[in-house]
């Protein structure tokens, strides 16, 4: 372990960006462009991962093997939105063991675009930021890619894509496999070692170990595919087409106290567009979405199982159309739109017995509730010289009804607007600044009695940011460098609060309370040589409850400490590139301890990779991760997610100890 003073000596002085899972060449001050991740996230398909390597905003919430989830600046959930080519994208777990980023898999991406702060006026319930996914489209020209990976605890994974067409139709179609074995974390125990350790030393209740029988199943296996069809109707007129299936099966959640039976998601999507209807018509667009996601989460596998296991099946609906049209009138660009979007959400509990098969039914966990918003948007562009100027605005009025007679429906309108101005100092300096103000509404769970020891707030509030953000940026000959800080101000944020203590279990409810976030992000890159670069990013945030009813601890939750990366780059016969980088993170003590966060150490681990270019159309990655197999701990236990608890005492998880992987890929 780092002492706590050295850590943030160490990443003041080397702050990073990281090298291990994707490049950052196009990065806007106002948010952060991530491209080509097919090709640089070849860990695995989980985009988290991927993206708490790359990006300084974002954290990882380390979940299970596969499917973790992410934190922008602090901020998760229905705090910040999922968008994959203009559809919604939300998941059914009320425990987040399928967050939307779960949904999609890294070798089907092109590019990931992340919202930093109120800045989204296109979508619905961008808060405090939010991701714009790209995936890849298909080509005129025949094209095709496979991707084999093989890694440490039995992991395996293949992919393919194919890709072309004629000037009248294309198509792409693709495909992909993986599996793993349970991970080792730096002690060298499995997840289900892990459940023993902390049976043992009191975090975790003898029910939730796993059965001998069921101590080395596989930590997972996921197949997904994308399908999109690309037809030319009319001149500079296209309809485009698209599906992409997802499919997991048994996702060890092992610090929770069920694992996913499986978890399928389908996403559809329909889009007519037309380019260049006038001079100024530039073009208009109209999309028809829906995805559905079906998630039953048992104990099949624990001890607490073993006769009789408890389920809890889960299942969401999103659908929505989306009206977008762009005009360009002299020097101005405009953006207008409609937007209307109907999530459905719920819930049901059974006992299966082991042996027969039986199924008992237990009630509701979570009442059918539908949500639906419509809304109307616009957006302005406009140059001044070396300053732009970007506004939007979006009006939402939006409905809750839950089935149950006895319960309320709520309703909600909301204005968010924001500004930003860039104002370019020199040909390689430039400032930004901005503005914002958005709202989020609560969602089925927060407003309904659930599960365990949390129970809904039917008389919740819609939560609203307004934040300010300043950045500066350079780019010179030898070295480029980015500064962003941002204060945000969270009114009516959405929060647990302890109803009571005994008996025990303690109990939660949601509650509105008033709270800031603030922060600073710093990133940059140094050219040692044209062969060498050293890579850097940083971050840091801090937030404090302003007024809270029940709780004397000001601390928010989910702030994570000082945190950053350094990477040595060399770059070797023809885009061939050796990586060698280390992350580190400060001690977590600034923690919520009314909502069950725990301190801890602060880490620093080693990471190191080669990506040989075989030829122009194969390359080669081999790389190992944890190089000198630490023992860490980087996701805490604030009490919204339920994790296995005892004595009042929260079991953490490790994460993963020293990874072998290899990967090649063949483009043709």
């Amino acid at each position: 372990m780092i002492s706590r003073r050295i850590i943030p000596l160490s990443l003041v002085t080397v702050a990073i960006l990281g090298a291990n899972e994707a490049t950052l060449p196009n990065v806007n001050v106002e948010s952060t462009m991530i491209t080509e991740v097919s090709q640089n996230a070849q860990l695995s398909a989980d985009l988290a991962q991927a993206l708490s390597s790359s990006v300084p905003s974002i954290d990882m919430n380390r979940r299970s093997g596969i499917a973790n989830d992410i934190y922008i600046r602090g901020q998760k959930r229905d705090n910040i939105s999922v968008n994959v080519d203009g559809t919604k994208v939300c998941g059914a777990c009320v425990n987040r063991m399928d967050p939307p980023t779960s949904h999609i898999v890294t070798n089907q991406i092109d590019t990931v675009e992340v919202i930093e702060g109120p800045y989204d006026v296109e979508n619905f319930g961008t808060l405090s930021g939010g991701l714009k996914i790209t995936t890849k489209k298909p080509s005129l020209k025949p094209q095709g890619e496979v991707n084999f990976g093989v890694g440490s605890w039995g992991y395996k994974k293949i992919g393919a894509s194919a890709s072309g067409g004629t000037e009248r139709i294309r198509a792409l179609i693709s495909a992909s496999y993986e599996t793993s074995d349970q991970y080792e974390d730096g002690d060298d125990n499995t997840l289900a070692q892990q459940v023993d350790k902390a049976i043992a030393n009191g975090s975790a209740p003898a029910t939730a170990a796993y059965q001998a029988k069921y101590h080395d199943v596989e930590a997972y296996s996921k197949k997904s595919v994308m399908t999109k069809l690309f037809v030319k109707t009319l001149e500079n007129q296209e309809i485009r087409l698209s599906y992409t299936g997802n499919r997991s099966d048994d996702v060890l959640y092992a610090n929770s106290k069920m694992d996913a039976a499986y978890d399928d998601s389908n996403i559809y999507s329909i889009e007519y567009n037309i380019d260049d209807v006038t001079k100024e018509y530039k073009n208009i667009n109209i999309q028809y979405y829906y995805s559905d996601v079906d998630h039953p989460m048992d104990t099949r596998y624990r001890m607490s199982g073993a006769a009789s296991y408890s389920t809890n099946h889960l299942k969401t609906s999103m659908q929505g159309i989306k009206l977008k049209n762009n005009f360009e009138l002299e020097s101005y660009k405009f953006l207008l739109g409609l937007d209307g979007s109907r999530r459905t959400w719920e819930g049901e509990k059974y006992a299966i017995n082991a042996t027969t098969g039986v199924l008992t039914p237990m009630g509701v966990s979570l009442t059918h509730t539908q949500t639906d918003n419509e809304a109307v948007f616009a957006k302005a562009e406009k140059s001044f010289g070396n300053l732009k100027i970007e506004t939007g605005a979006r009006f939402d009025a939006t409905e809750i009804a839950p089935d149950d007679a006895t319960k309320i429906e709520n309703e909600y309108t909301a204005l968010s607007a924001n500004i930003l101005a860039t104002y370019s100092l020199d040909a390689k300096n430039s400032l930004f600044l901005g503005f914002g103000s958005s709202a989020r509404v609560p969602d089925a769970r927060e407003l309904y009695p659930i599960v365990d020891n949390i129970t809904g707030n039917q008389n919740l509030k819609q939560t609203k940011n307004r934040e300010f953000d300043l950045g500066y940026e350079t780019k010179q000959n030898s070295f480029t460098f980015k500064a962003k800080t941002f204060y945000s101000m969270l009114e009516d944020y959405i929060y647990l609060k302890k109803t009571s203590v005994a008996p025990a279990p303690a109990a939660y409810t949601f509650e509105n309370i008033d709270a800031t976030v603030y922060g600073v992000e710093l990133s940059g890159s140094y050219f040692v040589t044209d062969a060498m670069t050293v890579d850097a990013s940083a971050s840091y945030k801090k937030g404090e409850k302003a007024s809270t009813s029940t709780q004397s601890d000001r601390d928010l939750a989910d702030m994570a400490p000082l945190r950053g990366k350094v990477a040595l780059n060399y770059e070797y016969m023809n885009d061939s590139t050796a990586t060698f980088e280390m992350q580190a993170s400060d001690r977590w003590d600034d923690i919520d301890s009314n909502s069950g966060e725990q301190e801890l150490s602060g880490w620093s681990v080693f990471n190191t990779k080669v990506k040989h270019a075989l030829s122009k159309s194969t390359d080669l990655t081999v790389g190992i991760n944890n190089l000198f197999d630490t023992t860490y701990i980087q996701s805490n236990s604030y009490v919204d997610l339920i994790l296995l608890n005892s004595s009042g005492n929260t079991m953490l998880l490790n994460e993963p100890g020293r990874y072998f992987y290899t990967n090649l890929n063949i483009r043709f």
